[in-house]
């Protein structure tokens, strides 16, 4: 459902499909494979409240950013000392995934590309912020954030930093991202790596990469 809503994007050039690891991944290879365009990752980290990990105060993103949840610290009463020692964890995890996913091979180029950023679903919305403010610092063309399902009010905050937002159920109650599958089991980095691996085979013409 959510690749027939991007269908004007299918077989153009210079449009590429960055899904968030890992429960994103599944998602944009699917996408990837109907709109016939090159799929690749976008590493970002959400940064858990200690001893309540689910709920975000934050995220990180390639490219040393980092967005906060202001709301959530100055609940919390959060100290900077705890915000850094969960940053710095969830860099070292970033930079793991890196370079697991994709080896030797450089992140792609955006700079004047068509980017459908995907994932999984959209509850406070800060992992997915935080890849925006990464993405629109590589200056793409345009900027499409594309999920099956969010939380109502988060997308019509999120619509107004994006070129667009496409989203296919924004049910209220909303809940959690994971009432709304079938199965949500856990995503694990072979299975990203294995995605990766099919979609390359699959759509054999890739971006330049920032090397090139």
């Amino acid at each position: 459902m959510l690749a027939a809503r991007l269908k004007a994007y299918a077989h153009r050039p210079g449009v590429v499909v960055l899904a968030l690891p890992r429960g994103g991944v599944p998602v944009g290879y699917e996408i990837a494979k109907a709109l016939h365009v090159p799929l690749d990752v976008f590493i970002v980290r959400k940064l858990g409240v200690p001893g309540h990990e689910e709920l975000a105060m934050g995220a990180i993103a390639s490219g040393g950013v980092r967005v906060l949840n202001e709301e959530v610290v100055a609940a919390l009463r959060l100290r900077d000392e705890v915000i850094d020692l969960v940053a710095e964890a969830e860099r070292r995890e970033l930079e793991r995934r890196e370079r697991l996913y994709r080896g030797d091979r450089p992140p792609l180029n955006m700079r004047g590309r068509t980017v459908i950023l995907v994932d999984d679903g959209i509850a406070t919305g800060a992992t997915i912020r935080a890849a925006v403010i990464a993405l629109y610092q590589q200056q793409p063309l345009r900027l499409i954030v594309a999920v099956p399902v969010a939380a109502a009010d988060t997308c019509e905050a999120l619509r107004a930093e994006v070129d667009e937002l496409v989203c296919v159920m924004t049910p209220e109650p909303f809940y959690a991202i994971s009432i709304w599958y079938e199965d949500f089991s856990p995503t694990t980095d072979e299975e990203v790596s294995a995605w990766l691996k099919r979609s390359a085979r699959e759509q054999p013409t890739p971006l330049p990469s920032w090397e090139e």
